[in-house]
């Protein structure tokens, strides 16, 4: 973790929270410095695996909590404008990504924060920042 910096965490390091493989914890007065965020469609794929899990009511109170705990960041017109921007590159490339996962580096790239992913694909977004957990 950077020590000076703002994280989106994609949907597999939060599958990976919910698991209890990764821990977040922002040092002490760090508060302000480090910031990690939630995008809205990680969470949408968080519900939908929830209720299709073997224990929905005990995994949806898991991805509550996390939302209670991490601020959500939600698509607007410029998310729209930045979506429309990657995935015309990544067509022009040749190298289309699952549009959920446009949707959330559009999240990142609008907000200018550090994508947290164990996906590689992220790598075809031009300009993406992005760490791993």
């Amino acid at each position: 973790m950077h020590q000076n910096g703002k994280y989106l965490l994609d949907t597999n390091i939060l599958i990976a929270v919910l698991a209890n493989e990764i821990v977040i914890q922002v040092p002490e007065g760090r508060q302000n410095v480090v910031k990690v965020s939630l995008p809205s469609p990680a969470i949408g794929e968080l519900y939908y695996g929830a209720r299709k899990s073997g224990r929905p009511i005990e995994n949806l109170e898991k991805v509550n909590r996390l939302t209670r705990r991490f601020p959500l960041l939600v698509c607007d017109l410029e998310t729209a404008q930045w979506y429309g921007i990657i995935k015309d590159q990544l067509r022009r490339k040749g190298r289309p990504i699952p549009d959920n996962d446009i949707w959330i580096a559009a999240i990142a790239m609008q907000r200018g924060l550090i994508l947290v992913t164990r996906d590689t694909h992220f790598d075809e977004v031009e300009s993406l920042q992005t760490e791993c957990w």
